[in-house]
């Protein structure tokens, strides 16, 4: 009877202590396992960059009622206190409601800041209304197939202007880094794709620029090597 009791104890150890390990971190994974960059509740693991310093960050940046709010003034970016290589990264944003949209985007493999002005070496992926999944190039270079036509200056235009929903209405992106490729869809169809990129790694940012726009469900998968 000895030998039984000593086995139930330890065995009921184990499972209280797996338990606990699989409990950790809650609020930073979906049930898929996916990191959530965004929490849903404020800017833990992100930082703020501005392009005038006598305006604080939550005059910009708020979060209610789950979603992640930005007044599009004045120019900066939130940015993630990580970095991160290979991965697929998914968000939903829209354009406040009853205007007529404006321009953002999300920075990937960010690095230097103060690059161009106040936006830091990286590879933007345009969210601007009617022009989602255009590649600005900030300090790196990549190349695109069939690039006639398509690369004006730092701008590599995308595949199609007709995937996004109207204005005030919720859009989702997904952008897969793998090595030096990245990948865009908007709303599930294939936009640009970018090659070759001289840079593979670094923090991801959302962009404060002009207009108010809106975040919520911003999840990163990490993939393979």
């Amino acid at each position: 009877m000895i030998r039984h009791s000593r086995r139930f104890i330890f065995l009921g150890l184990v499972l209280a202590v797996t338990s606990t390990v699989g409990a950790q971190d809650p609020s930073k994974r979906t049930e898929s396992s996916e990191v959530r960059l965004f929490n849903g509740k404020n800017l833990d693991g992100w930082t703020h960059v501005l392009s005038d310093d006598s305006v604080k960050p939550d005059q910009v940046w708020s979060v209610e009622d789950g979603v992640l709010i930005c007044k599009g003034k004045p120019a900066g970016y939130l940015r993630t206190k990580d970095d991160f290589e290979n991965y697929v990264l998914t968000l939903e944003w829209r354009w406040k409601p009853s205007t007529k949209g404006g321009n953002s985007g999300v920075l990937v493999h960010t690095s230097t800041p103060d690059q161009i002005g106040v936006w830091p070496k990286s590879l933007e992926v345009q969210l601007a209304a009617n022009n989602a999944g255009d590649f600005w190039v900030i300090g790196e270079t990549i190349t695109i197939d069939n690039p006639e036509g398509r690369i004006k200056g730092r701008r590599h235009l995308n595949l199609t202007d007709d995937s996004e929903e109207p204005v005030g209405e919720w859009n989702q992106i997904e952008i897969t880094c793998k090595g030096n490729d990245v990948i865009v869809k908007v709303n599930g169809e294939l936009v640009n794709e970018a090659k070759d990129c001289s840079v593979s790694k670094g923090a991801i940012c959302l962009q404060s620029e002009g207009a108010e726009v809106h975040f919520q469900n911003v999840l990163l998968r990490k993939l393979e090597q």
